[in-house]
């Protein structure tokens, strides 16, 4: 067999073009329209095939149409005034800089499994993703200093094929980074490689660089040749292979992600761990304060808690990665010969039941226990994440439970069509684009006539139809399908027709098949008057045998019912198709099994182009539902079993398509305008654009999580990082003492009439042991009184003054407000109190009066 050596050749890009090459490399590109049309008019049909990538597109152009570009003057101007507009985003004012200054000194570190930028960067799956790629977005239009931390995957996700019979297939394209809009970093002239130990060995991974506008994305990729095979593999395949390839990609990730940060000079303040994937990375935290500092394992825990952040996207256990304590053991054991921890006590770390030698090692519960704040991602999942974790603070009440919750949004300038953005631009002026957070600038949608915004929705109706017939056509050549359906296909959907959506990955708790309960009902709507039509899409995990049975079914049913011109599905569900789905359907529906979807983002890209939502109240829709922007499936009820839940809400659903939402869409008024629909059609841009996308989000965490962290860290670190050292010895004091803290007696007089706005007022006498009375909080606890002993609704709690002391009884005072009437219970508790502590329920530690 021939011996075959590769070598690279470079484009010969024209001087006047060569600022192209920048702006290549910048994913700022992809939110910026002007950028977006400029590429694409260099070969509209190149720019189709390479999947939108410029670095690709400028390649592939020939050398012939370069120069002829280079020599179009009007070409050139747009290619330079496209370059002065991205040093001026570089260089302008920005929402971090004119709100909290400079930040000097400050890096956030984002770390994620995936991160979805754009379509020519194949190295997410999903939401996860999109939502990672969407922080870093927003991150940069803030001007926010963050660093995203990832791993680059030579295969990527999978592309979808259906083969003849409905059935899921998946095919790998092998990623060559060299034509992906990244780029090597190098020291001194070569590839920086970081490594992490293994049993026997070490992990080599070199680091890239993505560009996304102000800030930087470095991916780590271990497909090296002084890897062996196995290892070259950890980077191969999102969400491939078995257990210790996915326990090997997260040490990576981590550990390796945190070495090259370290390599390149950065030493981030802050890290925030995207799903607990990432949470290794704490260790290696811990590991390099103590070597560098000269920290005790206890102080630099300290630090490295209180400076990071966890965001769960799970609502089931289930859901979270899970490995067996000897897989553990088996992984780790070379990199815990480097740390002060022992092994088995990290082991125990990660154990939700660590009194159980067996019980699995959980990412999810390792963050939980190294990161000092920790967040759901909307209001509803912050409340099940609550409840899923309560066992980590066995006393501590679960409202309380210190897991709060930031709301998902998306980078609105991301997903919007380029006939809704001229729309937009006309009657809200150049600030949406901008500021998106404004709310009075989304205030102005009241003002877009009817007509104007009607007729930019159909023409996106009939651009997204156009590429539905492209893609069942392509499936169907593949097939060699006979003459008869690929002259059918021109006949897929109707652009006159009410076109509802669904997109996202077909896994049975998002019951893809709601639809399909009642086929003779379907095929009357398909087939009445006031027609509804449906465009699916999604992919099936490649393991999911039952989301493939999903997408089958789907498939089958609706072509043995002859529904097929109605009812489609299109293939290889990816950030290009979902864009055009967002931007071409009249409605979006979302059926997720409550409470099961943590947030859901989908449903905001399509309010973002005047797609109104039909959705489960459940994740984001719960907050997001006004009564006036969409509608609500269901009444949010306990059902007593899946199926007596399935068939309540496909009745509803059936209901609501028939009895409200196509009356409505084909009301019409002479003009042939249904003007209640498009009233809230604008409802829905006006009160959910301003809020739900990530521009917000990361306003929120930079807020509520990123600045109170540095403040809590700079805090600890001063002085020789004497606070911390002080901390450390706090709460090694507190846990000694704890067991001796007594509530002695209690003294409140319920007798007394009480009516609403009244106080309560309160005496309590503890004794703390070997404890000073300013290292502790005592607090009754109080609120309205439910059935059981102990169930309170809306319980709240009033710290108690210090009123002095004898002979070792110390005594508290205060009241409880009574803000309505009522049955009320009340109890008393003692907290760990100090000023550099991130909640009072960190340390787990809490005394109830036993009465």
């Amino acid at each position: 067999m021939p011996a075959f050596k590769p070598f690279t050749v470079t484009p010969n890009i024209p001087p006047a073009l060569v600022p192209l090459q920048d702006i290549a490399r910048n994913f700022w590109w992809s939110w910026t329209p002007e950028a977006i049309a400029l590429f694409r008019s260099m070969d509209p049909g190149v720019w189709k095939s390479c999947r939108h990538n410029p670095v690709r597109l400028l390649g592939l152009l020939r050398q012939e149409r370069l120069e002829q570009l280079a020599a179009d003057e009007e070409f050139v101007a747009r290619v330079n005034q496209l370059q002065r507009r991205l040093t001026e985003y570089l260089q302008c004012e920005t929402w971090c800089k004119s709100n909290h200054g400079d930040l000097l000194g400050l890096v956030i570190a984002y770390f994620s499994l995936e991160f979805g930028l754009h379509e020519s960067l194949p190295i997410y799956s999903g939401g996860l993703g999109i939502l990672a790629g969407d922080h870093l977005k927003s991150a940069s239009e803030l001007g926010l200093p963050l660093v995203g931390v990832g791993l680059l995957y030579r295969h990527g996700y999978f592309e979808q094929r259906l083969n003849a019979e409905g059935w899921q297939e998946e095919l790998y394209p092998r990623n060559i980074f060299e034509d992906l809009p990244i780029f090597p970093v190098l020291q001194q002239g070569q590839p920086l490689v970081v490594s992490v130990p293994l049993p026997g060995t070490e992990l080599h991974a070199r680091v890239w660089r993505a560009q996304v506008g102000r800030n930087a994305l470095y991916l780590l990729d271990s497909d090296l040749p002084q890897n062996t095979p196995e290892m070259r593999e950890i980077t191969g395949y999102l969400y491939g292979g078995d257990q210790q390839t996915r326990i090997r990609q997260e040490l990576l990730l981590g550990v390796g992600g945190v070495r090259a940060l370290r390599a390149l000079g950065i030493a981030p303040t802050v890290c925030h761990m995207n799903e607990g994937h990432a949470a290794f990375m704490a260790l290696e935290r811990i590991r390099t304060m103590e070597r560098e500092r000269k920290l005790s394992h206890d102080t630099a825990r300290q630090l490295v808690s209180l400076s990071s952040i966890f965001t769960t996207h799970t609502p089931v256990p289930a859901g979270i990665d899970r490995f067996s304590v000897d897989l553990v053991r088996a992984n780790l054991s070379a990199y815990a010969g480097e740390l002060s921890l022992p092994l088995e006590e990290i082991i125990r770390l990660g154990q939700e039941q660590s009194s159980n030698p067996q019980d699995p090692f959980s990412m999810a519960v390792l963050a939980l226990r190294l990161s000092g704040f920790a967040n759901g991602v909307s209001e509803l999942h912050g409340r099940v994440s609550r409840a899923m974790w309560r066992g980590l603070w066995p006393k501590v009440p679960e409202q309380e439970i210190p897991i709060g919750h930031v709301t998902n949004g998306v980078h609105t300038n991301s997903w919007f069509s380029q006939e809704i953005a001229r729309v937009y631009n006309r009657y809200l002026g150049q600030n949406w684009f901008d500021d998106p957070v404004d709310r009075k600038v989304w205030q102005q949608a009241g003002l877009i006539p009817d007509q104007e915004l009607w007729e930019c929705r159909q023409r996106e109706k009939q651009r997204l139809i156009t590429h539905v017939r492209e893609n069942i056509s392509g499936r169907h050549q593949r097939h060699s399908a006979h003459p008869v359906e690929l002259r059918e296909v021109e006949q897929i959907l109707d652009p006159n027709v009410l076109t509802i959506g669904f997109a996202r990955r077909f896994a049975t708790y998002k019951r893809a098949n709601l639809i399909l309960r009642d086929l003779p009902r379907l095929r009357a709507m398909v087939q009445s008057e006031r027609p509804v039509q449906f465009v699916f899409a999604g992919k099936a995990h490649p393991a999911d045998q039952q989301g493939k049975q999903l997408i089958q079914e789907l498939v089958q049913r609706v072509r043995r019912e002859g529904l097929h011109r109605s009812v489609v599905f299109l293939e290889n569900y990816n950030i290009d198709l979902a864009r055009r789905l967002v931007q071409g359907v009249d409605v979006w529906l979302n059926t997720p099994r409550r409470p099961l979807e943590a947030s859901g983002t989908s449903g905001m890209k399509a309010a973002v182009n005047g797609v109104l939502n039909l959705s489960i109240a459940d994740g984001w829709w719960c907050e997001g539902y006004n009564g006036a922007n969409g509608w609500n499936i269901g009444n949010s009820v306990e059902y007593r079993s899946p199926e007596e839940q399935d068939e309540a809400e496909s009745r509803d659903l059936y209901d609501l398509l028939e009895h409200v939402l196509a009356p409505m869409y084909y009301e019409r008024d002479l003009r042939n305008i249904p003007v209640r629909w498009m009233a809230m059609v604008k409802n829905a841009i006006m009160s959910l654009c301003p809020v739900y996308n990530t521009n917000r989000m990361v306003e929120e965490y930079t807020e509520r999580y990123y600045l109170p962290s540095v403040f809590q860290y700079h805090l600890l670190e001063a002085d020789n990082h004497a606070e911390a050292r002080a901390l450390t010895q706090w709460e090694r004091k507190l846990r000694g003492k704890w067991s001796e803290v007594a509530i002695q007696q209690v003294e409140c007089d319920t007798s007394l009439l009480l009516k609403s706005g009244d106080s309560l007022p309160i005496r309590v006498q503890a004794r703390l042991g070997g404890l000073e009375p300013q290292d502790v909080q005592v607090e009754a606890y109080f609120g309205r009184g439910g059935a059981t002993n102990g169930e309170m609704s809306e319980p709240d709690s009033v710290v108690l003054r210090h009123e002095g002391s004898h002979h070792g009884v110390h005594e508290f005072s205060g009241a409880m407000p009574c803000v309505g009437s009522g049955r009320y219970l009340y109890s008393v508790r003692v907290l760990p109190s100090r000023p550099t502590l991130p909640g009072k329920f960190h340390l787990g530690l809490i005394h109830w009066w036993e009465g």
